[in-house]
C-alpha cells in the first residue's frame, strides 16, 4: 500500500466567527457612511469576502443587518454580565460598592471610549431603520427588553435592591417609576453624547451618569 506522505487534511471553518467578521464590518460601514452602506455588495468588499461568500450566511441585507444589530447587543450584554459574575443577587455588598458597580453597568451605555462610540452611532442607526423595516423590530424589541433591564439592574444595585434576575422581572413601588426616569437619563446622555463628543468627554459623561442614577435612587426613596 502507498501511504500519501503530504495527506490533504480539511481545512475547519469556524462559521461563528466568520459570520462575526461579516457584523464588524457592517458596523465599520454604518460608523462611517450610515446604514445605508452596509449592502451585501459593501459589506463584500468591506471584509475582503466575494459576494457568493457573504451570501452563503445571509441572504439579504436585512438578514445581514440584524444579525450584526444582534451580535452588538450580545457583545454589551457579556460586558455586563461579567461585571455581576459572582455577586448575589440578593445581598450585593456594600452600598457604596453597589452604586460604584452600577455606574460601571450604564456606562457600558454610554459612547465613554472608541468601542462604545462606534456600538451607540451604529445602535441608533439600526433603531431608526427600524421604525420603518420590519425585519429589524425584533432586535428593536430585544433592545428595549435588554436595556430596560440594564436600568432595573443599575437601580436595584445602586438602592440595595435585590437585583433583578430574568429580563420580565419589574421592581416593587416606585421602582418602576426610578428606572423609567434613568433609562430616559441613559438614552438622553448616550445620543447628545454621540452627536457632540467634543463637549461630552467621558468624565463629564460618567458624573451625568452617576447623577442621574442618583435621581433615580431619590424616586424610590420619595415613593417609600
Amino acid at each position: 500500500m502507498q501511504v500519501c506522505e503530504n495527506p490533504v487534511v480539511p481545512k475547519i471553518v469556524d462559521h461563528a466567527a466568520r459570520r462575526e467578521e461579516l457584523a464588524r464590518s457592517v458596523w465599520a460601514l454604518v460608523g462611517r457612511e450610515g446604514i445605508e452602506a452596509a449592502t451585501v455588495r459593501r459589506v463584500a468588499a468591506e471584509s475582503g469576502w466575494s459576494m457568493g461568500a457573504v451570501r452563503h450566511y445571509f441572504a439579504t441585507q436585512q438578514e445581514l443587518l440584524a444579525f450584526a444589530g444582534e451580535i452588538m447587543a450580545q457583545r454589551v450584554g457579556e460586558r455586563i454580565a461579567g461585571l455581576y459574575a459572582g455577586v448575589d443577587a440578593r445581598d450585593a455588598g456594600p452600598r457604596a460598592e453597589r452604586l460604584d458597580r452600577a455606574c460601571l453597568v450604564l456606562e457600558q451605555l454610554l459612547p465613554m471610549d472608541e468601542e462604545r462610540a462606534v456600538e451607540v452611532v451604529v445602535w441608533l442607526a439600526f433603531m431608526t431603520r427600524a421604525r420603518t423595516d420590519p425585519g429589524l423590530d425584533g432586535l428593536r424589541q430585544q433592545g428595549w427588553a435588554g436595556e430596560r433591564f440594564v436600568c432595573r439592574s443599575a437601580v436595584a444595585d445602586a438602592c440595595g435592591l435585590p437585583l433583578p434576575t430574568s429580563l420580565d422581572a419589574r421592581l416593587d413601588g416606585a421602582g418602576e417609576e426610578a428606572v423609567d426616569r434613568l433609562q430616559v437619563g441613559v438614552e438622553g446622555l448616550s445620543l447628545i453624547a454621540s452627536t457632540h463628543p467634543e463637549h461630552w468627554p467621558a468624565d463629564a459623561q460618567r458624573a451625568a451618569m452617576r447623577r442621574v442614577l442618583l435621581d433615580a435612587c431619590r424616586e424610590i426613596e420619595r415613593g417609600a
